[in-house]
């Protein structure tokens, strides 16, 4: 049992592979389509275009896991029943069940992958990735951390904890330094929003040093024409998708406790957390695609409709988080849902197969 184990899950993994490897290929075709609007401004040119989109993929992968977990088990299955092996392996006695557990495990394993993609190098090659670009299209050194970003100029450095979606920073720190690199001024806002062609800080306190003393001001309201360009906030901005899921936990409850909007981050938690079980979901849908009504037809027809599957699947999965985030639906029953109900048609269709 473990050579077909063995056997089995060789072809199922080798299939979802390259499944992922045509995904991939085509999602990142689409999305160097989108940058090549950014191409030519500042030093962002066609290579760091490429090495953006490149980095980029580990994510997007992620992201695509249900997806080719069930095209390729589809195909790894319906090859291996269009050659009559699984005819043999049926009448050598091997039960359907002994056939699934074998598929499942491979199933395991990708959601192994799944998680070590999301929480090792996604997270990682995504911050890198818009760093890059950040620098190339503003010409700032810009680093950005979990609770915020930092960004430097000729004569200033600047961090700011966070961004809302409308656009406001919130808890800006700005050091101006000298020459020899000595801090001669601090400033602290609360937060900022640009109107008008310029920022207007709020709630300010302000000190300048010198040799022998400090002088600090506090401020209402503060104008500054130059702090970060607003047409970069969507580059340099934390966005969610890029933190793994301890970092989302962990700026979900920085955001709770500084009072600030967390539900989108909430909805992207547990988007992520939820995303390797439909993957094991996925696989054990591939079962009956084999054994069950499609059982008589060929390979092709039996992967174009797990693409169909996995599509609505895929869709529903987006939609049902950003409608539970428009209607403020809990955002752990919103993500789990498309999973519950293929889950659940899986199982009614297991039970149809004799």
């Amino acid at each position: 049992m473990v050579i077909l184990d063995r056997y089995i899950m060789r072809a199922v993994i080798g299939s979802v592979l390259l499944v992922m490897l045509i995904l991939l290929a085509l999602f990142s075709f689409a999305a160097f389509v989108n940058e090549l609007t950014y191409i030519g401004k500042g030093d962002y040119g066609v290579v760091l275009a490429l090495f953006y989109v490149g980095l980029t993929l580990p994510g997007l992968a992620y992201d695509l896991f249900p997806v080719a977990a069930l095209l390729g088990s589809v195909m790894g299955l319906g090859v291996m029943a269009s050659n009559s092996e699984l005819v043999v392996m049926r009448a050598a006695g091997v039960s359907i069940g002994r056939i699934t557990w074998s598929v499942m495990k491979a199933g395991l394993l990708l959601v192994i992958v799944a998680v070590v993609i999301s929480e090792f190098i996604s997270g990682e090659s995504e911050r890198l990735a818009q760093e890059i670009r950040s620098q190339a299209l503003t010409g700032y050194v810009t680093k950005k951390i979990e609770k915020g970003f930092w960004t430097r100029d000729e004569t200033r450095i600047i961090n700011v904890r966070s961004v809302l979606p409308s656009g406001e920073l919130r808890k800006i720190y700005i050091y101006e330094i000298d020459q020899q690199r000595r801090i001669t001024a601090m400033l602290y806002a609360e937060s900022a929003n640009y109107e008008d062609g310029q920022w207007v800080l709020n709630n300010v306190n302000q000190s300048h040093l010198s040799e022998n003393e400090v002088n600090s001001l506090q401020l209402a309201h503060l104008l500054q024409q130059r702090l970060i360009d607003p047409e970069m906030i969507d580059v340099i901005a934390i966005k969610p998708r890029s933190l793994s899921v301890q970092g989302l936990y962990r700026y979900i409850e920085y955001l709770k406790t500084n009072d600030l909007s967390s539900e989108h981050y909430e909805m992207v938690f547990w988007s992520k957390v939820i995303l390797p079980f439909a993957t094991a979901v996925m696989v054990f849908l591939s079962i009956p695609f084999v054994f069950g009504p499609l059982r008589s037809v060929g390979v092709g027809v039996r992967v174009l409709v797990g693409t169909l599957v996995g599509i609505t699947f895929y869709v529903i999965h987006q939609m049902s988080s950003y409608i539970g985030l428009v209607f403020h639906v809990n955002s752990a029953l919103s993500a789990v849902l498309p999973t519950l109900i293929f889950f659940i048609a899986a199982l009614l269709m297991m039970r149809r197969i004799k």
